[in-house]
Parts: C-alpha cells; structure tokens; sequence
C-alpha cells in the first residue's frame, strides 16, 4: 500500500502549482512524460489539449482512447499516471485502487442518436421510449407508427432499421444507458445501466469511431455517439424530447442548460461523481453528460504529481476556451470554483520508490 511508504513530507496544490509555474523550462529539461488511458467521448478534446499544453509546456501526454472501462482497468492495474471516464467510477470500482482518485470534470459533452437515412432530409424527432423500443427491437422499421406519430408531415421510408451500438466498455454507453433507464421503466428492468450490456439488437462498433463509422457506411442505421464524432463524420442526429416536452437539438447551449439545474447542489457533494441526465429545464438536452479526468492523490514520482496537477489547473481554466469550436460545452463558472477550492486542498504525496 502507498501508504506505508509515504515521506513525512508533504507537498500541497498550491505549491505544486507555484513550482509547475515558475520552473515550466526545468520540467521541460526533464522531459516529464504522463501516460493516461480511456474515454473515447472526450478524445477530440483531449488531443487538442495535449498537444497545445506539451508546446507550452514540454510536458508529454501520451494518450489511448480505448475507452471508459478499459481506462478504469489500467488505473487500476496501475499502468497508467491517470484515467478518462464518461461514466463515475462506483464505490466498487473505486475500492478496488490501491490510490484513491479525484474525479475531474473537464467538459460536458452530449450523446446523440446518429442515423444514416437517405430518404429523410431534416432532424429526425425522437422520445426516449421510442429510443428504448428500437434497441429493445419493439419498433424494427423507419415507418412505424411510434417514429411516424413524432414526425407528422415526413415520408419515413419502409426500411429496417439497423441498430449500431458500443462493443466495448464505454462511458458513452453509461450515459445512454442511464438515461433509457430514467425514461424507461422497460429498459431499467433490463438491459439496465451500465458500461458494458447484454443488447438485445444490433451490430457493435468500438470506440465512438466505430460506432460512427458503422452508421456512416450503413444505410438506414441508427446509433449513439458522441455529438462531435456526428459532426466530424457529417451524420444527421436526432432532435431528442426532454423532461419539460419539449423536442430539442443538442448544441453546447442546450448541453450548458443540462448542467446548470445541477450547480446548485455541489457545494453539499463530496465529489463530482454526478448525472445530468433528462436534467430539468425546457432548453436541456436529455443526453448530457460531465466527462472526467480521474486523477489519483499520489505519486512515487514527483515530478509527474506536480506535472499532472499543473496540467489539470491549466485544462480547467486555459483549455475551456477550445471546448465550443469542438462541440464540447466548457465547464460553467461556478463548477470552476468549486473545483480551484477542492483542488486548493488536496495534498499529493510523495511515496517512496518501489511500492
């Protein structure tokens, strides 16, 4: 246990933050590396800020977006300075670490229903019922009467429809799969929520690029991603009706309205383990979602506990400028507050080599 090894000495944020600041050329000298693993949802996002943050910095970050689980599992194994998740950990998950971690919210993004239908030329609307049906593989054609119903005025073509969805341990699937669970008393009894399911229908992809590019060179499919990996594969998605009944396009506004019904209750929370999903609010986006950088409180080597922390300090503030021009929502204000205070606080030890 790290524990058992750690030095009397003890180096607080604030230090580890003056001493990233003053000294960037020295950690530059050192040619400090991390290596973190993970979420596909935020992979976009992530590569800009690496890259910007090593021609600032120096500072190298080597990242694999293998997904939620997968990141989880090398956190775990300890292969990996940090983790990347969609989806929080559970206490289970988190009693299996050796280190405790921090969840870090970085940016919120939106799932989105992504479909492949030639004949249709104007967003689609969907409930999260019918969204339920078509996975359970209820509703198996473009034309029925539930799909119909919603989109009075549009010819839906008599197809069937080819259901896409994660093959592999995804947070993206989490945040799917808990709000089919909020909205459907159906899919809660099963397939339920979770990373990885039991589907009842459909074709796997892995990663969200596999997902989009199934539904890309699939014609009348429809599958579930995240809202930047529709736009840069230039899918149609689905305008989804929230908790208020209103039918509304995912856009940073409606996935910023998801998260403001939220804010009020962090100060009480002990961490920032928290669902957005079918948030109140007759702008909010029902898909939404915080993804998060998952960060453990020690390192037996210094210098990547001081390089990890100044990075996370930099993402928070200076990397949130980049979020809109990905399709990321940046984090709102006081969410930034909350997390300099809890930051301010936390102590990051230095453990002795060989635990």
């Amino acid at each position: 246990m790290i524990r058992s090894f750690l030095r009397t000495s003890v180096v607080t944020f604030a230090a580890i933050t003056a001493l990233a600041t003053a000294s960037s050329a020295r950690v530059h000298a050192q040619g400090t590396e991390l290596t973190g693993a993970g979420a596909t949802f935020p992979y976009p996002i992530y590569s800009k800020w690496f890259a910007d943050y090593a021609t600032k910095t120096g500072v190298k970050i080597n990242y694999q977006s293998i997904g939620s689980g997968g990141g989880i599992r090398q956190l775990t194994e300890g292969t990996v300075d940090f983790g990347a998740s969609d989806a929080p950990m559970s206490d289970a998950e988190m009693a299996k670490l050796k280190t405790p971690v921090l969840h870090i919210p970085t940016v919120l993004g939106a799932v989105v229903l992504t479909y492949d239908v030639p004949e249709v030329t104007r967003p689609i609307r969907l409930t999260g019922d019918v969204i339920a049906d078509i996975y359970l593989g209820k509703i198996t054609k473009w034309n029925a009467a539930p799909i119909a119903t919603l989109n009075p005025g549009m010819t839906l073509p008599n197809q069937d429809i080819v259901v896409v969805y994660r093959s592999d341990g995804s947070g993206t699937t989490y945040i799917f799969s808990s709000y089919l669970s909020a909205v459907s008393a159906t899919w809660k009894g099963g397939p339920g929520t979770g990373k990885e399911l039991q589907w009842p229908v459909g074709l796997g992809g892995k990663g969200n690029e596999g997902v989009a590019g199934q539904v890309k060179q699939t014609p009348h499919s429809i599958g579930y991603v995240e809202l930047a990996y529709a736009r840069q594969n230039k899918l149609a998605y689905a305008s989804v009706r929230n908790s208020a009944g209103t039918f509304v396009e995912p856009t940073i506004e409606s996935v910023t309205a998801a998260a403001a019904g939220v804010v009020a209750t962090l100060p009480a929370t002990t961490d920032f383990r928290l669902s957005i999903v079918d948030a109140p609010g007759a702008q909010a986006y029902p898909i939404s979602s915080f993804t998060y950088l998952l960060v453990p409180t020690h390192y037996a080597d210094a210098a990547k506990g001081k390089a990890i922390i100044a990075f996370v300090k930099w993402a928070i503030h200076d990397g949130e400028r980049s979020a809109p021009t990905l399709d990321y929502a940046p984090l709102p204000s006081s969410i930034v507050a909350l997390l300099d205070r809890r930051l301010s606080t936390m102590q990051v030890a230095e453990a002795t080599p060989g635990r």
